[in-house]
């Protein structure tokens, strides 16, 4: 099978232990995770030969963050050393009616200050299959976003498909340009494009009509004028994908997603999940299953639908940024098996 390539920053993930918030801390625990990480995390964990390429300082920091890509099987050999630092984020885990809540501290990080040029992207897609990126990379720098599109470029020059998490940050959007400015060129080259139920709206204004996501139910099938506007205005997308989470609070999610293939909208089957251990990384977690999805059941949409949402509620039983899970697993909970009885 041809290797995936995923483009994005890794950082340094710091949370208060258990439930604890920023204030009362006396310490934080460590890992490392990021978006594009995360779906590399995923489709090694498959068996799918991964490249992940990125930016991180040449300190211990960096080396750390290489060294945990490696123990999972990544390929991290155009991951470039440079820098001031390494990207960190602080995750205080919400609980019941209190929201989780993030704080950025990743300015000047090794990927904010990468340029056009540092990475050979006619070597990184030799011999590869299928590009993930998200649309918090753009959002990081003026010359993250303009190596996005040298990569993009490259992507397509090599015929490998690509595919894009829209993933709206609002809080990275800082260097000048809106993000309609930057994404709807960049997501025009795409095949696959992925967002939660608020993403299209937020960054392309195409939103479905009578729904609050913040009303603790979605109609899934009031998703379909998303999945329509999207292929009309970006034509080379063939497949047009929509997580949808609907919050009871911030312990107990509903999860699920729909597909919208240019005649049919499918659905998934929706997972109630309660009580959630970390939520965090299990957008990524969709898109790796999906891909590997697409990948090995011969482009069989609903399958691969159906794989992605199951391994996504997986991931928010599992704590840290990825989805530490196996094909054999995500396989037992889409044959109905949810008891949580210990293997033995």
């Amino acid at each position: 099978m041809k290797r995936c390539v995923t483009f994005g920053e890794i950082m340094l993930r710091l949370s208060p232990p258990g439930f604890e918030r920023f204030a009362q801390a006396s310490s934080f625990d460590a890992r490392y995770g990021g978006a594009e990480a995360n779906v590399a995390a995923s489709l090694s964990g498959y068996g799918i030969p991964v490249t992940f390429v990125s930016r991180v300082p040449e300190n211990e920091l960096g080396t750390g963050a290489i060294q945990t890509l490696r123990s999972l099987a990544i390929d991290t050999r155009f991951i470039e050393r440079g820098g001031d630092r390494l990207g960190i984020y602080f995750l205080e885990t919400g609980a019941s009616a209190r929201a989780s809540k993030v704080i950025y501290d990743r300015a000047h990080s090794g990927i904010a200050s990468i340029t056009p040029g540092m990475i050979d992207w006619n070597e990184v897609f030799a011999g590869a299959g299928w590009f993930h990126w998200t649309g918090i990379t753009p959002a990081i720098s003026e010359t993250a976003a303009l190596t996005i599109k040298e990569a993009l470029d490259a992507a397509k020059r090599h015929n490998v498909i690509i595919s894009v998490d829209l993933n709206y940050r609002k809080l990275l959007w800082q260097w000048g340009k809106t993000p309609e400015d930057v994404m709807t060129e960049f997501v025009s080259f795409c095949d696959v494009i992925v967002g939660n139920e608020e993403d299209a709206q937020k960054v392309f204004g195409i939103h479905p009509e009578g729904v609050e996501v913040r009303s603790g139910h979605l109609d899934a099938s009031a998703y379909e004028s998303v999945g329509k506007q999207l292929m009309n205005r970006f034509p080379r997308c063939k497949r047009a994908v929509i997580t949808l989470r609907s919050s009871i609070s911030a312990s107990h999610n509903n999860w699920s997603a729909v597909l919208w293939d240019g005649s049919n909208l499918l659905h998934a089957p929706s997972y109630e999940i309660t009580p959630i251990v970390d939520r965090v990384g299990g957008g990524d977690a969709f898109v790796g299953g999906l891909i590997y999805g697409l990948l090995t059941f011969q482009g069989d949409n609903q399958k691969s639908l159906d794989f992605g949402v199951a391994a996504s509620c997986l991931k928010h039983t599992i704590p840290g940024d990825f989805n530490l899970v196996t094909v054999a697993e995500v396989q037992k909970l889409l044959a109905g098996d949810a008891s949580g009885r210990v293997s033995r």
